[in-house]
């Protein structure tokens, strides 16, 4: 992957850099750039990514004099190339001669020109012109000696990924007739017998456009389903082009693993690209550090713990937020090295200078409007020191830890559809909330898809696991029986992959597992926040829970409100196992309301945090190992220095990053420090 050594003389090491767009600049700029590129330390660019319009400024006329000179400058400076496709957005020329490759909303309105990635990803037009691009760009720096890798588009549906317009209509028929391969067996699998929907024509079938009622929900998810494979067959199809011209160069395309970002179902990507890479931008607010790593983490996952890149961050502010904060001393290096803690080689931002005109111009980057005499660019010089220390750990995966959370698209998107019991929940938030609970705890936890294999794992967190086919509930229950731990939450086992409820009362798939029985939901108003029997307040959520099985045990009751005196949290012994069920939100008044549940779960399965007691909480642990080879990242959650006494916990360890005295790592406000461990 970028960033590993392109020759033998090479050195490994971390991958740094960012999206770099000279064309942006006169050509007296680009020998500036790259001479400051090399006083940081950049490794790698990714290059053209919104080029299309400068690389073909019409139809058939093409113009690659000035990429060619990028090319060869940054080669002669010693620094790859992972070279984009430039199809994210296409040329004014191309949506004026072809209107009919722009998106259109749910409500009928097209997505005009002026913006970006104006174009509809079944549409067979705009792909004869990508790839028509995709060609020339492969058959021209194939062989080309800076390219390390290919980068497909940008950011695949980030603001097209919902299409409604004819071509995703036609499109969607097909996708659904390869799915369920008849009408009949597609009109059991959506319900259609309800409300007078039942299909005798595969042409009477649409996208859920805007409609007079909720449209069908068998109907929304797999749309959503379908519209992520829509653009997951847009990747296949320029990596064909770009394989067959460059079969040994790899081939990846940026992934956004974000709490914003819900329409592609990255697990089901991954096996698409050469090496996973990933964008992430942190969210202002107190769980803005936690979600980073809530992603990065998830990143790996889906990675299967092998190392990956980050394509995209932030140096600082972002422009797309209603405000748009600096980083604070201090976060620049800890946001990164976070990431690094969790799997990524490589280390890159948008963008290398900032924009002086466009929609992006307050958007931050390595060399900002105030030029290299500037606070952000010697923490980028700083950062590229501390990356060229990490050489050691390049390679490294991530450390199997003994706690998993599960996560699952399918849920993400079922969950949150309308007509339901409560449109206040949020997947991402309950999956969150654990997650953070886990850091308070100060113990590790791996985020993977549901589809992970469980082996190795003593703890496993399911929240709001809400569609569950058969054979993943047998598939949990035998790890239960095993000697598992799980945890699920409320809205948990409520339907199969077709959206369609198990019946016999809630939670449905899990409900034998479990030994609990709800009749019915009972979602919370805004203002209603009971408290549980040990002082908890909770919300969103007080499902009124029956016992039903030998074995169970209350954790938790509620104390007030409708469901006053009956179980909230409760625990059935199962084989060598447990499941735990929470009927509540137990984050409704912080995440710190969760960790209470969790620490009785993980003492139950003997899963311990492997920090001392005073930084349990304050600093993040996170462990990648190669080899014999094992390295601890140490990032302190707090704006207030802590000590890390490793001697006490019979740790010995050798600093790469900060300092180790006496068996003590002194962490400063928001530091980071890497170790090679010995036990």
């Amino acid at each position: 992957m970028p960033g590993a050594p392109r020759s033998a003389d090479d050195v490994a090491a971390l991958g740094f850099g960012a999206d770099y767009n000279p064309e942006q600049w006169p050509r007296e700029v680009w020998d500036e750039d790259v001479a400051l590129m090399r006083e940081a330390g950049v490794t790698v660019v990714s290059l053209a990514i919104f080029s299309w319009a400068r690389l073909q400024p019409a139809p058939g006329e093409w113009d690659f004099g000035w990429l060619d000179e990028a090319m060869d400058l940054l080669h002669a400076n010693g620094i790859g190339v992972d070279l984009a496709t430039a199809t994210a957005s296409p040329p004014p020329w191309l949506t004026r001669l072809h209107p009919e490759v722009l998106p259109v909303t749910r409500t009928g309105e097209t997505l005009w020109p002026g913006a970006r990635q104006q174009w509809r990803p079944t549409s067979p037009v705009f792909r004869r012109y990508a790839l028509e691009l995709v060609e020339a760009m492969a058959g021209r720096y194939a062989d080309h000696p800076a390219l390390v890798a290919w980068h497909v588009n940008n950011e695949l549906g980030c603001h097209n990924v919902w299409d409604y317009s004819d071509d995703a209509a036609a499109a969607f028929r097909t996708w659904l007739s390869e799915r369920y391969g008849s009408l009949d067996a597609l009109n059991a699998a959506w319900g259609t017998a309800f409300w007078s929907q039942r299909y005798g024509d595969w042409e009477e079938i649409l996208p859920p456009r805007l409609a007079a009622a909720h449209p069908n929900p068998t109907q929304q998810l797999d749309f959503k389903r379908f519209s992520s494979d829509a653009l997951r067959d847009h990747l296949r199809a320029e990596r064909a082009v770009l394989r067959r011209h460059a079969p040994t160069v790899p081939v990846t395309t940026n992934f956004m693993v974000m709490a914003h970002t819900t329409g592609m179902d990255y697990a089901a990507w991954a096996g698409d690209v050469d090496f996973v890479s990933n964008d992430h931008y942190v969210h202002p607010g107190p769980q803005g550090p936690d979600e980073l790593s809530f992603s990065a983490n998830l990143t790996s996952g889906i990675a299967g713990g092998e190392p990956w890149f980050l394509m995209e961050h932030s140096t600082s502010a972002v422009n797309w937020q209603p405000v748009n904060r600096p980083k604070r001393a201090g976060e620049l290096a800890r946001d990164s090295l976070t990431h690094v803690a969790h799997g990524a080689d490589a280390v890159c931002y948008f963008q290398w200078r900032q924009s002086a005109a466009g929609a992006e111009k307050y958007h931050s980057a390595m060399v900002p409007h105030a030029g290299a005499d500037s606070d952000v660019f010697r923490a980028v010089v700083d950062l590229g020191r501390t990356l060229g220390r990490l050489a050691p750990v390049v390679g490294a995966r991530r450390e199997h830890a003994r706690a998993a959370i599960l996560f699952d698209w399918d849920s993400w998107w079922a969950s949150e559809l309308d007509s339901h019991p409560s449109d206040r929940l949020r997947y991402h938030r309950e999956a969150l909330d654990w997650y953070s609970a886990f850091l308070a705890l100060g113990v590790r936890v791996d985020v993977v898809p549901a589809a992970s294999d469980l082996a190795g794992y003593d703890v496993v967190v399911a929240p709001v696991l809400h569609v569950v086919p058969a054979d993943l509930a047998a598939r949990l229950a035998a790890w239960v029986a095993d000697g598992g731990h799980l945890v699920t939450t409320y809205f948990s086992g409520i339907v199969d992959e077709h959206d369609h409820a198990w019946l016999g009362g809630y939670p449905g798939a899990f409900r034998d597992l479990l030994g609990v029985r709800v009749q019915e939901m009972a979602p919370l108003l805004d203002d209603e926040a009971p408290r549980l029997d040990d002082g908890r307040t909770v919300g969103l959520w007080a499902d009124p829970v029956d016992v039903v099985a030998g074995g169970v045990e209350v954790l938790s009751a509620y104390a007030d409100g409708e469901q006053a005196g009956r179980p909230a949290v409760t625990r059935h012994a199962v084989g060598h196992g447990s499941a735990t069920y929470v009927g509540t939100r137990l984050g409704a008044a912080g995440p710190d309301g969760v960790a209470a549940t969790l620490r009785t779960v993980l003492d139950g399965a003997g899963v311990r945090s492997e920090l001392p007691d005073r930084a349990r909480g304050a600093v993040e642990l996170t462990v990648r190992t190669r080899g014999a080879a094992t390295f601890w990242f140490l990032v302190n959650r707090t704006d207030a220095p802590v000590d890390v006494d490793l001697a006490g916990e019979g740790v010995r360890a050798e600093a790469l990053v900060g300092e180790v005295a006496d068996g003590v790592v002194a962490l400063s406000a928001r530091g980071v420090a890497v170790l090679r461990v010995a036990h």
